[in-house]
């Protein structure tokens, strides 16, 4: 075979193999670059909770995978041990899991299957809060998905007369976080109102409250607000009171009181009126022995009687 010709073919082996050689690198770059491309999403805001609720922090894989039999890892770096939830091979590994978790985590089989690895969380507690990351190991995808627990309630008004002046007292318990409270008034109207005083309890919880002075003789239309931006709430409570001190309020222990003081009255009445009818009846019973004290009444006589 002339010499220029094997040259040529072994310059076309050559080609062949180095084409072969890019190939293979470029199906593993590929293949690497397909496996780095999934990614953990989470949420972008806070997830907000109230004490006692059930609630899911979202976790997923995108590209969507069935995750059924992969490692799922939900931790707080502020805990120790850190595990929230852990699951290997389809089983959940109980004895990882911090002890303030427990009974209270759970992922479902079926989001797994598309790649939704959210958490649920029961009964939530207001040490949940913080930031968890969930966590796939085999794709080296993570996010972060941050807890915020609050605990509400409507504020009260109470009135309480002092001389030629009457006090408001709006007071309300049991937030978290630390709250802020506020009088809302009928413009014009000169009044006095005391700094907040804020309480925290025991259970980690705030009890707020504050006073309000106000001249007799003149009517007002106040509202007490109570708010807590991180969490997003407002709760608040009216109340109107007139020249005569005649109140119409809402959403406070006035009309509890109000509705008492009817009840008890009104049974007071009654108990009276039965015991001047047995006075009326023990009168007339002895009005009749005294005329007649040979006389033997029969029952159905004594019924008519009486």
């Amino acid at each position: 075979m002339p010499f220029f010709l094997q040259t040529s073919r072994m310059s076309r082996i050559k080609d062949r193999h180095r084409l072969v050689l890019q190939h293979v690198v470029i199906l593993i770059f590929l293949t690497q670059s397909c496996g780095g491309q999934h990614q953990m999403i989470g949420p972008t805001q806070p997830v907000v909770a109230m004490i006692g609720d059930d609630i899911i922090l979202p976790c997923h894989l995108e590209p969507a995978v069935d995750a059924v039999d992969l490692t799922v890892d939900w931790s707080r770096k502020d805990l120790k041990p850190r595990s929230v939830y852990v699951r290997r091979e389809g089983v959940e590994l109980l004895t990882e899991q911090n002890p303030l978790y427990t009974g209270r985590t759970s992922l479902s089989v079926n989001k797994l299957q598309c790649g939704d690895v959210s958490l649920k969380l029961s009964t939530v507690q207001l040490s949940d809060a913080g930031t968890y990351k969930c966590l796939v190991p085999k794709f080296n995808a993570e996010t972060v998905v941050t807890l915020a627990v609050g605990s509400v309630s409507s504020p009260v008004i109470e009135l309480t007369n002092v001389k030629n002046k009457m006090v408001l007292e709006c007071k309300s318990n049991g937030w978290y976080p630390e709250p802020q409270m506020l009088w809302v008034y009928s413009e014009g109207k000169p009044i006095s109102v005391e700094p907040t005083k804020i309480v925290r309890g025991s259970d980690g919880l705030y009890t707020v409250s504050s006073k309000v002075t106000v001249e007799k003789g003149q009517s007002y239309s106040f509202t007490c607000k109570v708010q807590q931006k991180n969490i997003s709430q407002i709760k608040e409570t009216h109340i109107h009171v007139s020249g005569d001190l005649f109140m119409v309020q809402s959403n406070t222990a006035v009309h509890i009181i109000i509705n008492l003081a009817v009840c008890l009255i009104s049974v007071g009445t009654v108990i009276f009126v039965i015991w001047k009818c047995g006075q009326k009846k023990t009168g007339k019973f002895k009005l009749h022995s005294t005329f007649y004290p040979n006389l033997k009444l029969s029952s159905d006589l004594f019924n008519v009687l009486f």
